[in-house]
């Protein structure tokens, strides 16, 4: 099961606006696609949280791109800061992403009049399958928050 961005927003609002928060305190995050081989290939990458998705904006013919066009799996890694203080914790999505294509020129009009991307680009949509914050809580324990679409975030505590 896969949904947008809006879907988290609206199931658990708490979660979504620490990971947007997370991912809004630093504007290079890491990308992870997969090549032609099935191999991992991780790449920089600027994300925004615009109209109720998670929108993935790459140069022309870019190996992401090409990678995301072959096989729409990635995963997303937040930046993780400075030093070891991890801001809250460490953020990743997983999902689809789904190129955005010239039957919706609106949606990408949209992006274009926030973003101001240099152009030309690709743009992609995010079907999200995962959002996962780790975090410590107390010195004490390593907090696991997991969010799948439709279901209630799941948390787990280790020592």
């Amino acid at each position: 099961m896969t949904s947008n961005w809006a879907a988290l927003t609206t199931a658990e609002p708490d979660l979504a606006k620490t990971v947007e928060d997370r991912f809004g305190s630093f504007t290079h995050h890491v990308l992870a696609t997969l090549r032609k081989d099935g191999s991992p290939r991780t790449t920089g990458i600027e994300v925004r949280f615009l109209h109720g998705e998670l929108w993935l904006g790459m140069m022309p013919d870019s190996l992401k791109a090409l990678d995301l066009r072959r096989d729409p799996r990635f995963a997303l890694q937040a930046n993780p800061g400075a030093g070891t203080g991890m801001g809250g914790g460490d953020f990743r999505i997983s999902g689809r992403a789904i190129e955005v294509g010239d039957d919706e020129r609106a949606a990408k009009a949209a992006y274009v009049k926030e973003v101001e991307p240099p152009q030309p680009f690709h743009l992609f949509r995010t079907e999200l399958t995962e959002v996962v914050r780790t975090y410590v809580e107390d010195d004490t324990y390593l907090v696991v928050e997991i969010w799948r679409p439709g279901e209630p975030v799941r948390t787990l505590k280790r020592t």
